[in-house]
């Protein structure tokens, strides 16, 4: 599913949708059947006798969204799939997606934003410049890239004494009733929650993985130096 749309500007909608579901190996029923459920769940029926050159760019990829994935193929290849989209119909498609993973469908997608590839991604290769810098699975690369930081959330403002830590920790930051603080070594957490609890009492203590986002940008950073 390209930026550009791969669909016929004179056709209507539903001649169109059709011909191409017919394409694709359903049968004149099979793909009525089947479009008229997708045209219902993008609320999208009175376009059908619409042609394509009268509908907005985010009108036009809801019908090509679904001359995609109408016959459900084992493998699907998208070029930022949400751009044009309004945050509902997003959803959606982000919705109609896992589904279709769910049921077996490969999901290949390029996109730059990060929190797509957080949500929906099992599998990712971060691309600058043309040259891959990290690939490997999400929740790995994750794991990967924590710096033992942890978000410590405080009953009292009072945190002067994290002024003072033990060699093991280093503060990052501290705000009000918040602080995050660093493990240095190998020192299991415990041992940093047990010498908050001597000085504070902790409300929450978690620790802070990284986003995709947060990895992109630090290894391309790492690329450059």
């Amino acid at each position: 599913m390209p930026e550009e749309r791969g669909l016929y500007k004179k056709m209507k909608v539903g001649e169109q949708a059709l011909y191409l579901a017919q394409l694709k190996g359903l049968s004149t029923i099979e793909a009525k059947t089947a479009l008229k459920e997708w045209f219902q769940k993008f609320d999208i029926t009175p376009w059908w006798n619409k042609t394509v050159e009268d509908l907005s760019k985010g009108m036009a990829q809801k019908v090509q969204f679904i001359t995609t994935v109408l016959h459900r193929p084992k493998l699907l290849i998208f070029d930022e799939p949400f751009s044009g989209f309004d945050p509902i119909n997003a959803n959606i498609i982000k919705d109609e997606l896992i589904k279709l993973k769910e049921q077996g469908t490969s999901i290949i997608f390029s996109t730059h934003r990060m929190e797509s590839v957080e949500e929906l991604c099992d599998h990712i290769a971060l691309i600058d410049k043309s040259k891959k810098i990290l690939d490997g699975p999400v929740q790995q690369i994750k794991e990967n890239y924590k710096q033992q930081i942890y978000a410590v959330d405080f009953s009292s403002s009072n945190l002067d004494f994290l002024n003072v830590l033990p060699e093991s920790f280093n503060l990052i930051n501290k705000n009000n009733h918040q602080a995050d603080i660093q493990i240095l070594d190998q020192t299991p957490a415990s041992d940093l929650i047990r010498f908050l609890l001597d000085k504070s009492d902790i409300k929450a203590f978690e620790e802070k993985i990284p986003t995709i986002n947060e990895i992109f940008i630090r290894t391309v950073q790492e690329n450059k130096s």
